[in-house]
């Protein structure tokens, strides 16, 4: 298993080796004690799983707020995607600032994204399906999201605006401020 800090060192690019052969492969998506050695261990208490029938859908920016943060360990099982990460954590030398990494079913690579920041990501294929597991369960009280393409971001998406496919609950999401100070640095 290869791990990676990114530019935003608390978020992981976590690539599984995979053993292939002419049937094809066998790879280990999960280890909790070789995770842990990388300090990854917080508890997986719920799967998640998308399709994205189309290349340009856009999902995010979602997090969820104390206390039922979300971490969540996410991969792309079929197609590709391009996986964001923004540091929302008060005090924190990163705020605002964002992180990414091409997801496919070809390279296995799976992205940590812990409490306290944003995700979402594009789909750069059709017929996407996306897999996540997450450190607490979904709660409607604590959802949160912050407008994909968000000018005060800044995020170098690999769709242009026009061209995204948005759900109107995305779209109508609030900005950068709306999720100002619902975590702090060091928590």
């Amino acid at each position: 298993m290869h791990v990676e800090k990114l530019t935003i060192p608390d978020i992981l690019l976590i690539t599984p080796a995979r053993f292939e052969d002419s049937r094809g492969y066998f790879t280990e998506t999960f280890n909790a004690p070789r995770m842990a050695t990388h300090g990854l261990t917080l508890p997986f208490v719920q799967d998640n799983q998308s399709l994205s029938r189309q290349k340009g859908v856009v999902r995010g920016l979602h997090c969820q707020a104390p206390p039922h943060a979300q971490g969540k360990l996410v991969r792309c099982t079929q197609g590709a995607i391009w996986d964001v990460a923004v540091d929302i954590r008060i005090g924190s030398p990163t705020f605002g600032k964002w992180v990414a990494a091409t997801l496919t079913g070809e390279n296995g690579s799976q992205l940590w994204i812990p409490p306290g920041f944003l995700h979402g990501f594009c789909t750069l294929s059709d017929d996407v399906v996306v897999q996540y597991k997450c450190t607490d369960v979904w709660n409607r009280e604590s959802e949160r999201a912050v407008l994909w393409n968000d000018p005060a971001l800044a995020i170098d998406w690999p769709v242009a605006p026009g061209d995204a496919i948005v759900s109107d609950k995305d779209a109508a999401a609030g900005d950068l401020l709306s999720v100002s100070g619902i975590f702090a640095f060091g928590e």
